[in-house]
Protein backbone atom coordinates (compact mmCIF):
# COMPACT_ATOMS: atom_id res chain seq x y z
CA UNK A 1 0.00 0.00 0.00
CA UNK A 2 1.20 3.52 -1.14
CA UNK A 3 -0.15 6.65 0.08
CA UNK A 4 -0.43 9.13 -2.63
CA UNK A 5 -1.79 12.12 -0.95
CA UNK A 6 -3.54 12.99 2.43
CA UNK A 7 -5.97 16.21 3.74
CA UNK A 8 -7.82 16.51 7.18
CA UNK A 9 -11.32 17.25 6.40
CA UNK A 10 -13.27 20.12 8.47
CA UNK A 11 -14.50 17.34 10.74
CA UNK A 12 -11.01 15.87 11.81
CA UNK A 13 -11.27 13.02 9.31
CA UNK A 14 -8.04 12.04 7.95
CA UNK A 15 -8.85 11.03 4.15
CA UNK A 16 -6.02 9.36 2.68
CA UNK A 17 -5.84 8.18 -1.21
CA UNK A 18 -3.81 5.05 -1.31
CA UNK A 19 -3.13 2.70 -4.53
CA UNK A 20 -2.73 -1.26 -3.46
CA UNK A 21 -0.49 -2.22 -6.73
CA UNK A 22 -2.18 -1.01 -9.69
CA UNK A 23 -5.29 -0.29 -7.69
CA UNK A 24 -6.73 2.77 -6.61
CA UNK A 25 -8.16 3.48 -3.03
CA UNK A 26 -9.36 5.97 -0.40
CA UNK A 27 -8.90 6.07 3.46
CA UNK A 28 -10.94 7.72 5.84
CA UNK A 29 -10.07 7.69 9.82
CA UNK A 30 -11.31 9.51 12.66
CA UNK A 31 -9.62 11.54 14.65
CA UNK A 32 -10.20 9.57 17.73
CA UNK A 33 -8.31 6.57 16.21
CA UNK A 34 -4.72 6.19 17.51
CA UNK A 35 -2.13 3.12 17.78
CA UNK A 36 -3.49 2.79 21.63
CA UNK A 37 -7.12 3.00 20.24
CA UNK A 38 -7.28 1.79 17.15
CA UNK A 39 -10.67 2.05 15.33
CA UNK A 40 -12.87 -0.90 13.74
CA UNK A 41 -12.98 -0.66 10.07
CA UNK A 42 -16.19 -0.87 7.23
CA UNK A 43 -15.30 -1.73 4.16
CA UNK A 44 -17.27 0.79 1.50
CA UNK A 45 -17.66 -2.03 -1.10
CA UNK A 46 -16.64 -1.04 -5.20
CA UNK A 47 -18.64 2.12 -6.18
CA UNK A 48 -20.15 0.68 -9.67
CA UNK A 49 -19.77 3.99 -11.09
CA UNK A 50 -15.77 4.62 -10.01
CA UNK A 51 -14.31 6.71 -7.07
CA UNK A 52 -14.89 9.66 -8.34
CA UNK A 53 -17.94 10.02 -9.71
CA UNK A 54 -19.50 8.87 -6.74
CA UNK A 55 -16.68 10.31 -4.18
CA UNK A 56 -19.73 12.87 -2.81
CA UNK A 57 -21.50 10.27 -1.54
CA UNK A 58 -18.94 7.76 -0.29
CA UNK A 59 -16.83 10.76 1.83
CA UNK A 60 -21.11 11.31 3.28
CA UNK A 61 -20.83 7.41 4.25
CA UNK A 62 -17.55 7.66 5.61
CA UNK A 63 -18.12 10.93 7.95
CA UNK A 64 -21.31 9.47 8.96
CA UNK A 65 -19.06 6.08 10.37
CA UNK A 66 -16.12 8.22 11.95
CA UNK A 67 -18.54 10.11 13.60
CA UNK A 68 -19.11 6.77 15.24
CA UNK A 69 -15.16 5.90 15.86
CA UNK A 70 -15.26 3.92 12.83
CA UNK A 71 -12.53 4.04 10.02
CA UNK A 72 -14.11 3.07 6.30
CA UNK A 73 -11.96 1.79 3.20
CA UNK A 74 -12.42 1.59 -0.09
CA UNK A 75 -11.15 0.71 -3.96
CA UNK A 76 -11.70 0.91 -7.66
CA UNK A 77 -13.47 -2.05 -9.14
CA UNK A 78 -11.99 -3.79 -11.78
CA UNK A 79 -12.94 -1.92 -15.00
CA UNK A 80 -14.24 1.08 -13.76
CA UNK A 81 -12.90 4.33 -13.17
CA UNK A 82 -9.02 5.00 -13.69
CA UNK A 83 -8.43 0.95 -13.89
CA UNK A 84 -7.47 -0.50 -17.09
CA UNK A 85 -10.66 -1.23 -19.72
CA UNK A 86 -12.33 -4.61 -19.38
CA UNK A 87 -13.64 -5.48 -22.73
CA UNK A 88 -15.96 -8.59 -21.39
CA UNK A 89 -17.22 -6.56 -18.69
CA UNK A 90 -18.08 -3.53 -20.97
CA UNK A 91 -19.67 -6.08 -23.38
CA UNK A 92 -21.65 -7.58 -20.71
CA UNK A 93 -22.78 -4.09 -19.42
CA UNK A 94 -23.96 -3.50 -23.08
CA UNK A 95 -25.80 -6.37 -23.07
CA UNK A 96 -27.45 -5.33 -19.68
CA UNK A 97 -28.69 -2.38 -21.35
CA UNK A 98 -29.75 -3.52 -24.24
CA UNK A 99 -31.98 -6.73 -22.67
CA UNK A 100 -33.19 -3.69 -20.19
CA UNK A 101 -33.99 -1.12 -22.87
CA UNK A 102 -36.16 -3.84 -24.52
CA UNK A 103 -38.38 -4.58 -21.64
CA UNK A 104 -36.70 -8.40 -22.22
CA UNK A 105 -36.34 -10.49 -19.68
CA UNK A 106 -32.36 -10.58 -18.42
CA UNK A 107 -31.14 -13.75 -19.36
CA UNK A 108 -28.98 -16.10 -16.62
CA UNK A 109 -25.84 -15.55 -19.43
CA UNK A 110 -25.93 -11.85 -19.11
CA UNK A 111 -26.10 -11.87 -15.17
CA UNK A 112 -23.47 -14.59 -15.02
CA UNK A 113 -21.18 -12.54 -17.83
CA UNK A 114 -21.57 -9.44 -16.22
CA UNK A 115 -21.15 -10.54 -12.30
CA UNK A 116 -19.37 -13.79 -11.90
CA UNK A 117 -15.94 -12.65 -13.82
CA UNK A 118 -16.32 -9.18 -11.21
CA UNK A 119 -16.58 -11.55 -7.91
CA UNK A 120 -13.37 -13.83 -8.71
CA UNK A 121 -11.95 -10.66 -9.62
CA UNK A 122 -12.91 -7.94 -6.68
CA UNK A 123 -12.60 -10.50 -3.91
CA UNK A 124 -8.99 -11.32 -3.88
CA UNK A 125 -8.35 -7.85 -4.54
CA UNK A 126 -10.47 -6.67 -1.22
CA UNK A 127 -8.40 -9.42 0.84
CA UNK A 128 -5.21 -8.03 -0.25
CA UNK A 129 -6.89 -4.38 0.79
CA UNK A 130 -7.58 -5.63 4.11
CA UNK A 131 -4.13 -7.36 4.76
CA UNK A 132 -2.86 -4.03 4.00
CA UNK A 133 -5.30 -1.77 6.22
CA UNK A 134 -5.21 -3.87 9.37
CA UNK A 135 -1.50 -3.31 8.97
CA UNK A 136 -1.53 -0.01 9.78
CA UNK A 137 -1.56 0.73 14.16
CA UNK A 138 -4.59 3.26 13.78
CA UNK A 139 -6.31 0.42 12.17
CA UNK A 140 -7.96 -2.45 14.39
CA UNK A 141 -10.95 -5.23 13.83
CA UNK A 142 -13.60 -5.99 13.67
CA UNK A 143 -14.23 -5.40 10.67
CA UNK A 144 -17.62 -4.62 8.38
CA UNK A 145 -18.37 -4.91 4.76
CA UNK A 146 -21.36 -2.26 3.58
CA UNK A 147 -22.65 -1.84 -0.06
CA UNK A 148 -21.34 -2.02 -3.37
CA UNK A 149 -21.96 -5.40 -5.67
CA UNK A 150 -24.29 -7.70 -3.87
CA UNK A 151 -22.25 -10.74 -4.88
CA UNK A 152 -18.98 -9.44 -3.96
CA UNK A 153 -19.96 -8.72 -0.45
CA UNK A 154 -21.71 -12.45 -0.35
CA UNK A 155 -18.55 -13.83 -1.56
CA UNK A 156 -16.20 -11.89 1.05
CA UNK A 157 -18.92 -12.72 4.01
CA UNK A 158 -18.05 -16.40 3.07
CA UNK A 159 -14.56 -16.74 2.08
CA UNK A 160 -13.27 -13.78 4.62
CA UNK A 161 -12.94 -15.03 7.97
CA UNK A 162 -12.25 -11.41 9.23
CA UNK A 163 -15.38 -9.38 8.44
CA UNK A 164 -17.78 -9.82 11.14
CA UNK A 165 -21.11 -8.05 10.05
CA UNK A 166 -22.47 -6.81 6.60
CA UNK A 167 -24.83 -4.28 5.36
CA UNK A 168 -25.43 -5.64 1.48
CA UNK A 169 -27.62 -3.16 -0.91
CA UNK A 170 -30.07 -5.62 -3.18
CA UNK A 171 -29.69 -3.40 -5.96
CA UNK A 172 -28.47 -5.61 -8.85
CA UNK A 173 -28.61 -8.61 -10.29
CA UNK A 174 -27.37 -11.97 -8.66
CA UNK A 175 -26.04 -15.25 -10.32
CA UNK A 176 -28.13 -18.58 -9.39
CA UNK A 177 -24.98 -19.62 -8.33
CA UNK A 178 -24.18 -16.98 -5.77
CA UNK A 179 -27.48 -18.52 -3.94
CA UNK A 180 -26.02 -21.35 -2.87
CA UNK A 181 -23.05 -19.51 -1.33
CA UNK A 182 -25.65 -17.28 0.26
CA UNK A 183 -26.63 -20.40 2.15
CA UNK A 184 -23.13 -20.40 3.57
CA UNK A 185 -23.40 -16.82 5.29
CA UNK A 186 -23.44 -16.97 9.17
CA UNK A 187 -22.66 -13.45 9.55
CA UNK A 188 -25.08 -10.95 11.08
CA UNK A 189 -26.70 -9.04 8.05
CA UNK A 190 -28.52 -6.58 7.51
CA UNK A 191 -30.11 -6.44 3.97
CA UNK A 192 -31.52 -2.87 2.05
CA UNK A 193 -34.26 -3.23 -0.56
CA UNK A 194 -35.32 -0.74 -2.67
CA UNK A 195 -39.16 -1.95 -3.20
CA UNK A 196 -39.51 0.06 -7.19
CA UNK A 197 -35.98 -0.80 -8.12
CA UNK A 198 -36.25 -0.63 -11.73
CA UNK A 199 -32.49 -2.09 -12.01
CA UNK A 200 -33.40 -5.22 -9.48
CA UNK A 201 -35.77 -8.22 -9.67
CA UNK A 202 -37.85 -7.54 -6.84
CA UNK A 203 -38.54 -11.81 -6.10
CA UNK A 204 -34.92 -12.95 -6.64
CA UNK A 205 -34.09 -10.25 -3.99
CA UNK A 206 -36.89 -11.72 -1.58
CA UNK A 207 -35.45 -15.23 -2.77
CA UNK A 208 -31.99 -14.15 -1.83
CA UNK A 209 -32.42 -13.04 1.40
CA UNK A 210 -34.50 -15.81 2.18
CA UNK A 211 -31.32 -18.09 1.20
CA UNK A 212 -28.81 -16.00 3.63
CA UNK A 213 -27.88 -19.28 5.93
CA UNK A 214 -27.13 -16.34 8.87
CA UNK A 215 -29.81 -16.70 12.31
CA UNK A 216 -29.18 -13.26 12.58
CA UNK A 217 -30.56 -10.99 9.65
CA UNK A 218 -32.56 -8.06 8.67
CA UNK A 219 -34.41 -7.19 5.97
CA UNK A 220 -35.15 -3.01 5.47
CA UNK A 221 -37.52 -2.68 2.31
CA UNK A 222 -38.73 0.60 1.19
CA UNK A 223 -40.88 2.32 -1.40
CA UNK A 224 -38.92 3.71 -3.93
CA UNK A 225 -36.53 3.77 -7.25
CA UNK A 226 -32.08 2.79 -6.88
CA UNK A 227 -31.78 6.10 -6.03
CA UNK A 228 -34.60 7.26 -3.22
CA UNK A 229 -33.34 5.55 -0.33
CA UNK A 230 -34.22 7.89 2.80
CA UNK A 231 -31.91 9.36 4.58
CA UNK A 232 -32.68 7.15 7.74
CA UNK A 233 -32.03 4.14 6.00
CA UNK A 234 -28.30 4.92 6.76
CA UNK A 235 -28.95 5.40 10.32
CA UNK A 236 -30.36 2.11 10.77
CA UNK A 237 -27.28 0.47 8.65
CA UNK A 238 -24.98 2.67 11.29
CA UNK A 239 -26.47 1.20 14.19
CA UNK A 240 -26.15 -2.36 13.09
CA UNK A 241 -22.38 -1.51 13.27
CA UNK A 242 -22.70 0.20 16.37
CA UNK A 243 -24.02 -3.24 17.74
CA UNK A 244 -21.30 -5.46 15.64
CA UNK A 245 -18.48 -3.54 15.82
CA UNK A 246 -18.09 -2.58 19.04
Amino acid sequence: MHFTSEQRLDDGVLEREFTLGEIPGILWTPASASASAPAPLILLGNPPLGLRKMYPRLVARARHSAADGFATATIELPGSGDRPRWPAAEQARADLRRAMEASEPVSDEIVDALTLPLVEKAVPEWQAALDALLSLPEIGGPVGYSGGVISIGIRLAVVEPRISAAVLFAGSFVPRAMFEEARQVTIPLHVLLQWDDEGNDRQSALDLFDAFGTKEKTLHANMGGHTGVPQFTGDAAAQFFARHLR
